[in-house]
């Protein structure tokens, strides 16, 4: 990388993180601290809403998802709408009504302490895994465009979000988000841009949609009833409902954006605003994937993405990576040949498609039965190759700062919202009830550095072998579900009491983990949240009339 994109990538990040500091160093009162005193407008909600799911996971997988799998991930966000608009009829008004500074304080007015405790634990427990994934993830990008070590890409990213967290609180997490969007949006039009122009210099228009056509990846919509087929209209209207369900209506990273606004009025204008926008986006984002497909086929890829497995290759074994290569390339040129050849041979281009992928494994194989760590997919790599290697210098800075800058907004709401639980749903209820605010904000930016370091050193030595954004999800999927059916009685079933929710969900928790352990590859992952949502209303219910007999 050049020393105009160093320039590019460092300015951009430090002006976000400063900015935070500036406008929000003075936060008196927990109030302040958490919710901002209140005074957000639904533009800066949307955006704030919009940044922190758009984790640097996001820009590195999803896209590398498109080039090997297609169009059919978006299926995934298909409930989203559907979902936002149940929280903003149903949700908002309750947290607004009680005056709450977390989702699970309203958990306390309905049932008790211990239901407030018991999912404050879940969250707890599935946020602060999925904290560390987040800081993880952008040293892909920094480990192979700087060549830094991974520990020091974890503490340079963990600790920039850590310092305008820990002193702007809530209100710095917002604010920086509206400017990280701004980031990442221009530098996914720049990438489109130059994508389509170099594809539209080779090949027409129409041969790209043949050729994604020709491959399956048009594949956005599915209405198979196979239970194996991850992603399916049916998936994403019923297990994607209730992930968003859960996630929008009851993960404090997401609730502390919209309950910091001025009236519900502006919180509901700023989730109808993801609503309509979302679902765009990604598919915007997978829509990239497909063009770097269509780019390497008329552009000669590497024989792998990931540069690390080459480099291992070439000191351990350098005699198969050189004939792999010859090899590669000689069946390269045959398909682009005739791809570029009016004559359209579909068999011929898939065979030939088939044959570099076989080489590929053979050098994969190789490696792994040599004592290489694979520790992540190939597709992972691929839109920090195009990246890398042809984008102009100044561009790629800006690219490097839209990943950064997702895992930067992704990671601070994550470490906002550990810290507001901590901070008020055990420290404040628990520990210390007395009402002092110096020491409140204290304690909540210990809690909140806290999070950072325990984030930062879970991220050391973190190490996953499944594709980053589908590893999120299915985090999500196993303790999203429950969660919300807690929510769920709290809202609708008043009749059910404290002690039957509480052994309810622990009971449904427990046959969740049980269930994918046993059926996890027989069933797609979105359907967890379902059965999580179901199970808990249904054990639940069943206690309260068996117990009420007795």
């Amino acid at each position: 990388m050049s020393n105009l994109d160093f320039l590019v990538f460092t300015s951009i990040l430090l002006f976000i993180t400063f900015y935070g500091i500036y406008k929000n160093y003075q936060n008196r009162n927990l109030k302040s601290y958490f919710l901002g005193d209140k005074s957000l407008s639904w533009s800066t909600i949307g955006l704030s809403v919009m940044a922190t799911q758009a984790s640097a996971i996001t820009f590195i997988s999803t896209p590398g998802q498109g080039y090997s799998e297609g169009m059919s991930f978006v299926q995934n966000y298909l409930g989203l709408p559907l979902a936002l608009i149940v929280v903003s009829v149903f949700f908002i008004p309750k947290y607004y009504g009680s005056n709450v500074y977390t989702a699970y304080q309203f958990l306390e007015e309905r049932f008790d302490s211990k239901v407030r405790a018991l999912t404050s634990f879940f969250f707890l427990l599935q946020r602060g895994f999925q904290c560390g994934i987040t800081i993880y993830a952008p040293s892909i990008i920094l480990t192979s465009i700087l060549g830094w070590e991974m520990t020091y890409t974890v503490v340079f990213v963990g600790l920039l979000v850590v310092l305008y967290t820990v002193i702007g609180g809530s209100r710095a997490v917002s604010h920086t988000h509206k400017y990280q969007m701004f980031v990442i949006l221009c530098g996914l039009l720049i990438v489109f841009y130059y994508l389509n122009s170099f594809i539209s210099n080779q090949i027409t228009i129409s041969k790209s949609f043949d050729l994604i056509k020709l491959f399956e990846k048009n594949n956005a919509l599915s209405f198979s009833f196979d239970p194996k087929e991850e992603y399916t209209i049916w998936t994403g209207l019923l297990g994607g409902f209730f992930l968003s369900l859960s996630y929008f209506g009851t993960d404090q990273s997401q609730v502390s954006r919209y309950i910091n606004a001025t009236n519900i009025k502006e919180s509901r204008i700023g989730l109808i605003f993801n609503a309509i926008l979302k679902i765009p986006l990604q598919f915007f984002i997978l829509y990239i994937g497909l063009l770097l497909f269509v780019f390497y086929s008329v552009n000669e890829p590497p024989v792998n993405f990931n540069k690390n497995l080459i480099e291992y290759q070439s000191k351990n074994n350098p005699k198969l990576l050189e004939d792999i290569t010859i090899k590669s390339k000689g069946i390269f040129d045959e398909k682009k040949q005739l791809i570029l050849n009016d004559e359209w041979n579909n068999k011929l281009i898939i065979g030939k498609d088939n044959e570099l992928n076989n080489a590929r494994k053979k050098l994969e194989e190789n490696a792994l039965r040599s004592g290489f760590k694979y520790e992540k997919p190939e597709n992972d790599f691929i839109f920090l190759h195009f990246i890398l290697n042809y984008l102009p210098h100044g561009f790629i800075g800006l690219i490097i700062a839209l990943i950064l800058s997702a895992a930067m907004s992704s990671t601070s709401a994550e470490i906002s919202a550990l810290s507001t639980i901590t901070t008020i749903d055990l420290y404040k209820r628990f520990i210390n009830k007395s009402k002092n605010d110096k020491n409140d904000v204290m304690m909540s930016r210990i809690f909140t550095l806290g999070w950072g370091i325990i984030a930062i050193l879970f991220s050391l030595f973190f190490s996953q072998t499944e594709n980053l954004i589908e590893s999120i999800n299915i985090i999500a999927s196993l303790l999203y579900g429950n969660v919300l059916g807690i929510f769920l009685i709290a809202f609708f079933l008043r009749k059910v009491q404290s002690h039957n929710v509480f052994l309810g969900s622990i009971i449904s928790q427990l046959s969740v983990f049980l269930l994918y352990f046993v059926l996890g590859k027989s069933i797609g992952y979105l359907w967890f949240n379902l059965i999580g949502t179901v199970l808990t209303c249904l054990f639940s219910l069943s206690l309260y009339y068996l117990l009420k007999k007795k």
